[in-house]
């Protein structure tokens, strides 16, 4: 030690030990304001807005590698998702109606009018799509085999009519330009919906595998290959590589039938408006074009055939009624003409031409109901209603028949039989010539019968692919990962509870928190310059306008008045855990001390990894195991630092029992000499959960203070350092919030924030 600092010291030998500052007694303010609970801040929406700002900000970075991540997950799946193309066309279903209009007469034989409910069930059916499945083969899917997820995307965009070379040598999939045409394919029953593999072989040969890998078929392109086992298949056309392999698969006709109903889709366009539209999704354009187009066709057809049968099936029980209607009239006739022939010449007065009239009218109506009703009855039960409604005319017409009957027995025996005979005549004459009639129009209408739909628009498929665009599918892909982002930061808070500010120190255990450090940027370069190798220089003397000094600074003024009441003048630094900054403030809170004519000393307590002597650019050498051990005197171990007025004290060589040489008396003893001669005595020590050293250390100290680092442990674990302290007989005097991110507090306190930035300007 140089003379000034001996001469220093034999004067502080000779006076008291005293605080750390001793400002006057008018400044000291004691209350609620270091000890107490802090205000009551307010809760409004502004607070409550700015913390989730300063939340995202604090995670700013993981917010934008996760939405970078979903958005090439977007851009991914833009590339290799299949476009799909959407076909739609138009029916109307119009009112049923006979096309001649002489056999409206006949519209309850020929049932009720189409309901367009019926109709969009009958488009769904199986009797239709199935027929399509079955002329169109939908039920033989065959596909080049893609490379997994990416292969289908360059097939896809493969320009021109070669054959693509391979990637990375997987000449076994198609990358572009193959093609294959299988006009039929048979397998065993027990094999249908199964995947099989076709692989192109040399000079148009193939060989096709089952599910197993086991070869069930060999052939050739152009001829029809058959074995066996149940296959045979006749392939048209392939192009390929020799090697390249095919998806074949033969579909069951309901499950074809399903697939195609899957994408496919039928709809009323307006209430009641009788106008039906068809819609089919796929990957392929002119394939769900032909498809559509062929429902259309055949719903069309069928209902032609439907209209057909129907008229076919009243021809035919009419045909069956003519010859017996022939012959009654035949006989008829000739019973009137003997009776004539017999009796004279006979005429009918007027009164009985009326009644003969009547009675035609209601004989002829009576057969024709009955017609009704027999057709009636090949297809209702006799309680329906139409039958109901037909027994009830004919229950009429027999009541008329009767009162009929009655003038007639009131006639003259020979007009009573000429009137029957005549009777008969004109009923089965007039009948005979309607039925007659009927079946030509039925004829006629039969080979001419038009459906009761019509098409109003062919299949059209739209140019661009349907479903989300690409720059839609990159907004959704760009939100969901903004969501994302969101919920992953709810969950990392949830799970990791820890301590934002120094608010929740003070509202949980009570103490005060005498500075609040901020982030230093300045800090980190010294750090990093100092570990390779580019010398070692303290903050607060590199760069004295950094904010976290200037907190530093304010440190120190809150401990000259904070320390007033302590009996010694050394003060323990510690923490609850590693890598919270505790050298960093005590070598600081040292050289702000030390900047005020104030001699202080710096004593790295940290037995087990003190590396404060790095930070000086001094040699650990001898220290604090020396001296315990009586090695060396305090001279020995006290070491200059460059900055004025600021000594080192370091650990010396590193003990294999620290915490006992901690317990020793000439421990204490450094420690009291120390407090002699300098007017600060700063100790770093280790963490308190750690090792029991801090607990040791700080009962030969003045006050002790514990760090505690933004964002890096929970309240519990400060709650158990300051209970173990507590326990050892330490009491805590308060905190000293580190690297507080001042960012994120101006966003979440705005005005209101714990670091105020003030300098001057030159």
């Amino acid at each position: 030690m140089d003379a000034a600092g001996r001469n220093y010291g034999s004067h502080m030998e000779n006076e008291q030990a005293k605080p750390i500052f001793s400002p006057p007694a008018s400044l000291v303010t004691p209350g609620a304001s270091l000890q107490g609970q802090p205000a009551a801040a307010e809760e409004d929406e502004g607070l409550a807005l700015g913390e989730i700002i300063a939340v995202l900000m604090d995670y700013r970075w993981l917010i934008a590698a996760i939405c970078l991540f979903a958005l090439l997950l977007g851009v991914a799946w833009v590339f290799v998702s299949k476009p799909t193309y959407r076909a739609d066309g138009l029916l109307q279903v119009e009112e049923k109606s006979s096309g001649v209009g002489s056999l409206k007469a006949l519209q309850p034989l020929l049932g009720d009018d189409t309901t367009v409910s019926a109709e969009l069930e009958i488009l769904s059916s199986r009797m239709i799509l199935g027929r399509v499945v079955s002329k169109l083969k939908l039920d033989l899917v065959a596909a080049p085999r893609t490379f997994p997820l990416i292969g289908g995307a360059f097939f896809r965009r493969h320009q021109g009519e070669d054959v693509s070379s391979p990637w990375l040598g997987l000449s076994s999939f198609a990358w572009g330009g193959e093609r294959i045409q299988i006009d039929s394919l048979d397998v065993p029953p027990d094999a249908l919906d199964e995947r099989h593999i076709l692989i192109a072989g040399e000079e148009g040969g193939f060989e096709l595998r089952d599910g197993d890998g086991q070869i069930v078929l060999h052939g050739k392109v152009g001829v029809r290959a058959k074995e066996n086992n149940g296959y045979s298949a006749f392939v048209a056309q392939l192009k390929a590589r020799p090697g390249t392999q095919f998806r074949v698969i033969k579909l069951s006709a309901e499950a074809a039938t399903s697939d195609l109903r899957a994408r496919y889709s039928v709809r009323e366009r307006g209430k009641k408006s009788g106008v039906l539209e068809l819609s089919l999704l796929g990957p392929d354009a002119q394939e769900i074009g032909l498809v559509l187009d062929d429902i259309l066709n055949t719903y069309v057809r069928q209902n032609v055939e439907r209209r057909s049968a129907e008229a076919e099936k009243t021809l035919k029980f009419l045909e069956t009624q003519l010859p017996a209607l022939k012959t009654q009239v035949d006989s008829a006739e000739a019973a009137y003409n003997n009776y004539r022939q017999t009796r004279g010449s006979l005429d009918l007065n007027i009164e009985t031409q009326g009644i003969l009239k009547s009675l035609v009218d209601v004989e002829n109506a009576a057969v024709l109901l009955k017609q009704e009703r027999d057709e009636l009855r090949q297809r209702f039960t006799p309680e329906h209603p139409r039958i109901q409604a037909v027994d009830n005319k004919l229950q009429r017409l027999n009541e008329r028949r009767k009162q009929f009957e009655a003038d007639v027995a009131r006639l003259p025996d020979t007009q009573q039989t000429v009137l029957r005979l005549a009777r008969d005549v004109e009923v089965s004459t007039k009948l005979y010539t309607e039925l007659l009639n009927t079946a030509q129009q039925l004829r006629v209408s039969k080979a001419g019968t038009v459906g009761d739909v019509r098409v109003i628009d062919t299949a059209v498929v739209a140019r661009a692919p349907v479903g989300a665009k690409p720059i839609a599918i990159l907004g959704v892909a760009l939100l969901l990962g903004l969501l994302l982002s969101l919920v992953v930061i709810w969950l990392l808070r949830s799970l990791r509870v820890v301590v934002e500010d120094p608010e929740t120190i003070e509202a949980q255990l009570g103490l005060p928190v005498y500075a609040t450090v901020p982030h230093s940027s300045n800090e980190i370069e010294l750090t990093r310059r100092l570990r390779s190798g580019g010398g070692s220089e303290l903050l607060a003397v590199a760069f004295p306008q950094e904010d976290a000094v200037e907190s530093l600074r304010g440190l120190r003024t809150t401990l000259h008045f904070a320390l007033l009441d302590a009996q010694r003048n050394s003060l323990l630094i510690t923490g609850p855990s590693p890598g919270l900054g505790k050298s960093f403030i005590s070598k600081n809170l040292g050289a702000v001390l030390a900047q005020v004519d104030k001699r202080v000393v710096i004593v790295d307590a940290d037995l087990r990894r003190g590396h404060i002597h790095k930070e000086f650019g001094i040699e650990r050498s001898v220290g604090i195991s020396e001296y315990v051990a009586g090695h060396a005197s305090l001279d020995d171990i006290l070491k200059r630092s460059p900055v004025d007025n600021l000594w080192l004290v370091t650990t010396g060589q590193i003990p294999p029992n620290p915490s006992e040489l901690l317990m020793h008396q000439r421990f204490g003893e450094l420690l009291n000499e120390l407090s002699a001669r300098f007017d600060s005595v700063i100790v770093d020590a280790p963490p308190v959960l750690a090792v029991s050293d801090s607990a040791i250390i700080g009962r030969h100290v003045g006050a002790t203070l514990m760090i505690a680092r933004a964002g890096k442990h929970p309240i519990r674990e400060l709650e158990q350092a300051v209970k173990r302290l507590s326990q050892a007989g330490v009491q805590v005097k308060g905190f000293v919030f580190n690297d507080l991110n001042v960012s994120r507090q101006r966003y979440r306190y705005g005005y209101k924030g714990y670091v105020y930035r003030y300098s001057y300007k030159s």
